[in-house]
């Protein structure tokens, strides 16, 4: 594998959309903040995203 240090056996999930990643969790929300939108998600941290 070219260019990777460490172990590069994990995938990055990559979604096209931000409102595909409303499903993935019942708590997620999304938020239209200056323009942007964010997802957020108080009981599971690691669900926030940004789009734009």
């Amino acid at each position: 594998m070219l260019g990777c240090l460490f172990d590069c056996s994990f995938d990055m999930k990559v979604a096209s959309s931000i409102k595909t990643l409303k499903t993935r969790h019942p708590d997620c929300k999304v938020v239209r903040r200056k323009g942007r939108l964010y997802v957020i998600n108080k009981t599971n941290p690691r669900f926030k995203a940004r789009q734009g």
